[in-house]
């Protein structure tokens, strides 16, 4: 019989998706059975919809109960190393969402705390979790693509003044960054799953779109360490938002939906073979291939697989390191006009945070 782990959401605005798409679809995997927010009206509501009756205000209440297994955590970027550290020293196994914390110091904390803990940290990269994704990954992964040779991202998002009245959003300490840290983290990691880890890069950042502290706006030159070279803007300025991905290979080009999110089902990744048998080899291996659920509901799959089979954890610390590493690299490579090399070590200015970045 398949064990289930008692889920502690916390923070109700992400954390509703977390619910809804994650456990909601995995109810032989997961019970949550507390909801914590600083929002007592909107805690009461959630609790209400989805039948939770354990509601906490105080997020060390919920570190107290003892017959939590998972405490996912949902809340604003400037409060999660706080509460990973904190549910580690309990024991309990943390979901955190992007960005996880706001500095290379801070994952290696995390890092050190996990290694000392009987929890274990995901952070949450549910773009990943995408059947377009999945396939491609399955594609390159089996040989068939070839060689990478160049590749482009883009993230042109909307986000107005609206989007900002929360205002922890606005600034370096509340958000840890802007459209680097919030909004293309994700695709960017995505990029690197299929394509691998960054050698360097060449970044400029700017703030076109609103009056707020952090960037808005972002064009980065990246060489990765397969020798591909790639190219990825961002901006929250887009008046038709989308998001797209072209990857392409010796054998083939990879190329994303438009949709902001890579995961619309009626418009699926495009697989462009460089002939007819390429295509038919790629058609076969497509064949005998089944992708994992979508977005969370695959990740949270995966999860609970690797808390209760002991298999490795689906996303890590060293993941979000690496997301880290890129996004620390970017802040110091616009703020010096320079091409940065990576990884960044403990004794770069930056180590300990970028939030001087302009």
């Amino acid at each position: 019989m398949t064990r289930t782990l008692k889920v502690a959401v916390v923070g109700l605005g992400i954390g509703r998706n977390h619910i809804q798409n994650g456990y909601r679809t995995n109810t032989d995997r997961f019970e949550v059975a507390a909801l914590c927010d600083l929002d007592e009206a909107l805690l009461k509501a959630n609790g209400a919809e989805f039948g939770i009756e354990r509601l906490a205000t105080d997020y060390l209440e919920i570190v107290g109960m003892d017959d939590i297994d998972v405490i996912d955590i949902c809340t604003p970027p400037a409060t999660h190393k706080t509460m990973i550290v904190a549910a580690l020293q309990a024991g309990k196994h943390v979901i955190c969402e992007k960005p996880l914390v706001g500095s290379l110091a801070d994952i290696d904390e995390l890092l050190d705390a996990e290694s000392r803990s009987s929890g274990h940290v995901m952070p949450i990269m549910q773009y990943r979790y995408n059947d377009g994704a999945q396939k491609a990954r399955h594609i390159i992964a089996s040989g068939l693509a070839g060689k990478p040779l160049v590749a482009t991202c883009e993230v042109h998002w909307l986000r107005g003044p609206d989007y900002y009245e929360k205002d922890w959003r606005r600034s370096w300490s509340g958000a840890l960054g802007g459209i680097l840290m919030n909004h293309a983290i994700h695709a960017n990691d995505l990029m690197f799953y299929l394509l691998g880890p960054v050698r360097s890069l060449f970044a400029r950042t700017a703030t076109r779109v609103n009056r707020v502290e952090v960037e808005d706006c972002a064009s980065i030159s990246v060489e990765l360490e397969c020798g591909a070279l790639a190219t990825t803007s961002a901006t929250l300025g887009s008046v038709e938002p989308l998001s797209r991905m072209r990857l392409c290979f010796e054998n083939v080009t990879i190329e994303t939906d438009s949709r902001p999110d890579f995961t619309a089902d009626k418009a699926p990744w495009r697989f462009v073979p460089a002939n007819a048998a390429i295509g038919s080899k790629i058609d076969e291996a497509l064949a005998g291939f089944t992708p994992p659920p979508s977005g969370f509901a695959g990740q949270m799959q995966d999860f609970h697989k690797a808390i209760c089979e002991k298999t490795p954890l689906p996303l890590t610390l060293g993941d979000a390191r690496q997301s880290l590493d890129f996004a620390t690299a970017a802040y110091w490579s616009a703020k010096t006009y320079s091409a940065v090399a990576l990884p960044i070590l403990p004794d770069h200015p930056f180590y300990n945070g970028w939030q001087n970045a302009f």
